[in-house]
């Protein structure tokens, strides 16, 4: 029998308009994401919670500037502004959204060496989040998706959920990404591997009817 489980990733200030690294109409995600929330028993979240020395922002390479690609131990690496840095506001999740409701949080982000879009692991895959085995002990082998960015941190959640084995789905309209284009592609990449599309009021509709 499945267990669900709703993963909302990274809904957190700075991804937000405003926001230092704001993604085009992210609070759109945030009504529906809050009202999903009380359709399941079981919802984790993951936080992006970077050191100020973060090796992924321009501002800790001399002469460079965000948006630009270097190589860091051996992997690409997109420069971006701070953002999400540890204990400020800017990582907090948006203010709508009940933390008192989230099952667990999965924070990632953390090695200053190495970028983590994915909520599972981080982008060389050298080390793994808490994520999987929190979902393991709470016996989860369905994920409903839904946050911010859709082409970075939600695909290569999503990717990596599917390979974990998870029976995994897109929350559509509970995802903005930074381009149209490149969600769009990203969005049929996530199929192409597995992932199933729903949007948040069917979901609604199917979870809040009575037994």
């Amino acid at each position: 029998m499945a267990r669900d489980a709703l993963l909302l990733v990274d809904i957190q200030n700075d991804f937000l308009p405003g926001g230092r690294l704001a993604v085009p109409f992210g609070d759109q995600t945030v009504a529906p994401a809050k009202r999903l929330m009380d359709c399941f028993d079981i919802v984790i979240a993951t936080q992006d919670w970077h050191p100020p020395n973060h090796l992924s922002f321009a501002s800790n390479h001399e002469d460079r500037a965000a948006g630009e690609i270097i190589e860091l131990d051996g992997l690409q690496q997109v420069l971006w502004p701070d953002h999400c840095i540890e204990n400020s506001s800017g990582a907090e999740f948006a203010a709508e959204i009940e933390v008192d409701k989230m099952t667990y949080v999965s924070r990632k982000g953390e090695n200053p060496r190495i970028d983590s879009y994915s909520g599972f692991f981080d982008n060389g895959r050298r080390q793994a989040t808490d994520l999987h085995a929190q979902l393991q002990a709470k016996g989860v082998n369905r994920l409903f998706v839904g946050g911010l960015a859709t082409e970075y941190c939600v695909k290569f959640t999503v990717l990596d959920a599917i390979s974990l084995g998870y029976e995994t789905m897109l929350v559509t309209d509970v995802c903005r990404g930074l381009s149209d284009a490149d969600s769009d592609a990203a969005i049929k990449e996530m199929q192409s591997a597995g992932a199933k599309l729903v949007s948040s009021q069917d979901l609604y509709n199917e979870r809040s009817r009575p037994a």
